[in-house]
């Protein structure tokens, strides 16, 4: 029999024209069928996940390797290019799958020690949101968790006096008086920490209240109700007591999150730019939207990919209590210096573009690209396209119906 018997295999020209004969529902069938494999394939992939992790935990080695994932994408990309597949599609794709593949590990506990030693961690402010992810977090690497809270039977008193490790998880300007209440009860071999977002202050604070006992002040670089804890970050400074400092860093560790060591002062002055400067810019985008006299529905037929992720940033927000934004922004000892900066250069753009002076916008221009370099320029361009794609493809359509 001549190959031109041979019903085309998917892929070969003629395929197309046998497909034109086909009904739609046979042709869905068919893709039904082709996902259902690919589910299995994937299934199998994380099969497979399950054994790295066993294998890196066995011998101590970290759930994210950098240099493994870029050869990955560099090498899926070019293959699915070199099937005519399309690479940036592929590649977002195959950083997904990455992403479910570093959970997985985390779940299976691949970063903690096989001989790690359970504590007993008291978490005061244990039912707010930040006291709840601590407690996640701990409780996921086989510490007994105990809460205590306002409204709790346990009192923090008691909680802090029989436990371990004493976290103080409390709005900012409660840290203090919290950390006088509770800190003469925690014992002289046991640690306390913080997780505010303000260091020098609370740090201050645990090792006046105490004398003997071991003192370590943290800041979770994450929010309530995170997803995931790998690739987190978190900032530790030293306090009192290397061993539970060394406990601490490689608690966090084990948990997938990557550690920042920095002294008190320093972190502050970093925040008063990440958090302050940042969270001061969406305030002032969001209450100049609020009074320009534009609904945003009125915008929904204009929207670009940037203007639609920047209102989901203001609005997510302003969607968030004042009461903890308020204090992080008004209790740093920066704030002052970071917020008359961004007053003066908007100040200077505002009269730059008003003026139609495309000189100094281009002077502008080139100022700010200096700062941020070509590196991470190039980073930026590369990271903002993948989160654009996937924004457009999500929010297909949105603002259609209401023209």
């Amino acid at each position: 029999m001549s190959n031109d018997s041979q019903p085309p295999s998917p892929g070969d020209p003629g395929d197309a024209l046998q497909t034109r004969s086909r009904p739609l529902a046979v042709l869905r069938a068919l893709i039904d069928a082709v996902d259902r494999d690919l589910l299995t394939l994937i299934a199998r992939r994380m099969g497979i996940v399950a054994e790295v992790a066993s294998h890196k935990r066995h011998h101590r080695k970290r759930i994210r390797d950098l240099k493994r994932e870029r050869a990955i994408l560099a090498d899926r990309t070019q293959r699915a290019e070199s099937l005519g597949l399309p690479g940036g599609v592929i590649e977002s794709v195959y950083r997904l799958l990455m992403l479910a593949s570093r959970d997985r590990q985390a779940e299976l506990r691949a970063e903690v020690p096989e001989d790690v030693e359970p504590k007993v961690i008291a978490i005061i402010g244990g039912e707010g949101g930040m006291g709840q992810s601590m407690a996640r977090l701990f409780g996921d690497l086989g510490h007994a968790v105990m809460s205590a809270d306002v409204d709790t039977d346990l009192r923090p008193v008691e909680a802090a006096a029989s436990a371990d490790v004493v976290v103080i998880s409390v709005p900012i300007r409660a840290t203090a008086e919290v950390i006088q209440t509770v800190a003469p009860h925690v014992r002289a071999d046991a640690l306390l920490m913080d997780v505010t977002s303000l260091k020098q202050a609370p740090l201050e604070a645990m090792m006046a209240a105490t004398e003997k006992t071991s003192v370590v002040g943290t800041h979770p670089m994450f929010g309530p109700g995170v997803h995931s804890f790998t690739g987190q970050r978190v900032v530790l400074c030293k306090g009192r007591g290397d061993p539970w400092y060394d406990w601490a860093r490689e608690t966090f560790e084990a948990r997938g999150l990557m550690v920042h060591e920095a002294e008190a002062a320093e972190h502050d002055r970093m925040m008063a730019v990440v958090q302050v400067l940042n969270h001061f810019e969406t305030q002032v985008m969001g209450l100049a939207l609020a009074r320009l006299g534009v609904t945003l529905d009125q915008t929904a037929a204009y929207t670009s990919p940037a203007y639609l992720l920047e209102s989901y940033v203001v609005a997510r927000h302003f969607g968030q209590s004042a009461g903890l934004y308020g204090p992080i922004e008004m209790l740093n000892p920066r704030t002052e210096e970071v917020t008359k900066a961004f007053e003066a250069a908007a100040g200077e753009l505002g009269s730059i573009v008003r003026a139609g002076d495309q000189a100094k916008f281009d002077s502008v221009f080139a100022e700010v690209r200096a700062f941020f370099g070509p590196e991470f320029t190039e980073e930026a361009q590369e990271q903002s396209r993948f989160l654009i794609d996937r924004l457009v493809e999500l929010t297909a359509g949105r603002g259609v119906e209401k023209t």
